[in-house]
């Protein structure tokens, strides 16, 4: 009965919804937000091409994809996920997709950024190249080959520096040709909430990782500490960007940022308010639309700069 219930609270429908669940569409703004930003702290230093900036989000969302198509299968043949699983797509688990079908899938999601990737380096460098290949590498083993680092205490570490500060540095630099330490200071902010949806995520699953083998940074913590830690890292969230904006690194627009804090608190609230995995997904939720409004409200304010600036440092 518990587990009809769980199945009945993720709304789930047949038909193309299993395919729409599989892509994870919650967990693309963690893509969308970082190349926006980029590209929009690109245009206020003057430069923007728009065919550049459709194929770096493309790409992005793709790998992104495509990277939650490898975990989904992964985590089936390591005996992970079953039909009461939640946070997952359950294409394979409840909706009976082939595995098979899901790996070719994801290798498909893999294919088009390659060719995406070889028209940014034609207009750009080919350095880039050797960095999407480093990206679409990590995609691959976070969940793949011997040692996973989804179930290693460095999933959040690499999440946010891969999806926060290197595609923020990709998407300004293939605009400028040029990179600095001022985009990469504000795109810390955005890394450290792409790697708080990782540890929520952790959290929530908690219980079934430590019995399955996983040596996650929540288990390493403990529930409780991994609370309170993940509390701490938006706090510096929220500092460093009042900090960039008091010294004008962001403008004074970007305060509007801070609103997303709302969202921040819920989930931390909700998450020391339930223990169940059903009770703990809308703090997982809270803690993806902290990173996506956000980022949305930053690369608004960066855009309000652009068309009516104020510079008060």
């Amino acid at each position: 009965m518990e587990g009809n219930n769980e199945v009945n609270y993720l709304n789930e429908k047949p038909g193309l919804h299993v395919w729409w669940r599989l892509l994870r569409p919650h967990t693309l703004t963690a893509s969308f937000v970082p190349v926006s930003i980029g590209t929009l702290l690109a245009v206020l230093d003057g430069t923007f091409h728009l065919l550049l900036f459709l194929a770096m989000l493309l790409a992005s969302m793709m790998i992104q994809a495509a990277t939650n198509m490898f975990n989904e299968y992964y985590d089936y043949k390591r005996g992970l996920d079953n039909e009461k699983s939640v946070g997952i797509g359950g294409t394979i688990v409840r909706d009976g997709v082939k595995p098979v079908v899901v790996k070719r899938l994801a290798y498909l999601f893999y294919a088009i950024p390659v060719l995406l990737g070889i028209y940014i380096c034609l207009e750009t460098s080919w350095w880039i190249a050797i960095i999407g290949l480093i990206c679409m590498i990590i995609g691959y083993l976070y969940t793949g080959g011997p040692v996973p680092i989804a179930y290693s205490p460095f999933g959040e570490l690499f999440s946010g520096l891969m999806m926060g500060t290197v595609i923020i540095g990709i998407s300004y630099y293939i605009q400028t040709l040029t990179l600095n330490w001022e985009v990469i200071m504000i795109s810390i902010p955005v890394a450290i909430f792409i790697g708080c949806i990782l540890l929520s995520n952790n959290i929530r699953d908690l219980d079934g990782d430590k019995e399955n083998g996983r040596r996650t940074l929540a288990i390493l913590l403990g529930r409780q500490k991994a609370i309170i830690f993940l509390s701490i890292l938006m706090l510096v969230a929220y500092s460093l960007t009042a900090g960039y904006i008091i010294t004008g690194l962001l403008p004074i627009y970007s305060v509007i940022s801070l609103l997303s804090a709302l969202s921040a608190r819920k989930a931390v609230m909700t998450f020391l308010a339930n223990t169940t995995n059903v009770g703990m997904m809308p703090a997982m939720a809270a803690t993806a639309k902290t990173n996506t409004i956000y980022g949305l409200l930053i690369g608004i304010s960066l855009l309000l700069q652009y068309l009516f600036p104020i510079h008060l440092v």
